[in-house]
């Protein structure tokens, strides 16, 4: 196991939110984020639990998921100063803390909240918590942008040998497609017209 049960939610949570929050391609096609009025909704879908998401909360959140996009694109290029200064603002402004807390028949475990009790800026200090975690130790190679042709989607790699380039499945099909198609030799498209003649 890479990251404890907790960091491991936060961190998938944070690759939902950005996936489904910011504009960019997506296994092939263009993407837009929702806006407006469906935002909400669209944030309780990703978050776990059953929640309630305010049209505040949710504005809030999509500003964070702007800011974890940032530390995702600076990771994947090798700009780790970059992405541990995002992270940074993230902690100083959420007033991130570490926290033990325990759910009934579990041992204590090391939780993560904001200033307040807010569902937008408890989140948002836990993915800057995770992102942390990930970011100051070995594990921060495994945050990644998928690299299928227009896709900009990004995953946390939690592979055992930390290989993983895609986001899916299918944007990683996608690419051997295209390897093999690139690869393959051109096939005349008329059996008369390639044949030796004289």
């Amino acid at each position: 196991m890479l990251f404890d049960s907790h960091v491991a939610i936060l961190l998938d949570t944070a690759v939902s939110l950005v996936n489904v929050l910011t504009d960019g391609g997506d296994r092939g096609k263009p993407y837009v984020a929702p806006r407006g009025d469906s935002l909400p909704d669209m944030i309780r879908a990703v978050l776990p639990g059953n929640v309630t998401v305010s049209m505040e909360e949710a504005l809030y959140l999509a500003g964070t998921t702007l800011k974890v996009r940032r530390v995702f694109e600076a990771m994947d290029a090798g700009r780790e100063d970059d992405a541990a200064a995002v992270v940074n603002a993230l902690v100083i402004s959420t007033g991130a803390r570490p926290q033990l807390d325990r759910v009934p028949g579990e041992p204590w475990q090391v939780h993560f909240h904001g200033a307040d009790d807010t569902l937008a800026v408890g989140w948002s200090a836990g993915i800057a918590s995770a992102l942390t975690l990930a970011i100051g130790s070995d594990l921060g190679g495994r945050l990644g942008l998928c690299q299928a042709r227009q896709c900009d989607r990004v995953y946390v790699d939690a592979s055992r040998n930390g290989v993983r380039q895609f986001c899916s499945r299918s944007c990683q099909s996608r690419t051997k497609a295209a390897a093999f198609r690139a690869r393959s030799p051109a096939r005349p498209t008329d059996r008369r017209t390639s044949r030796h003649t004289g």
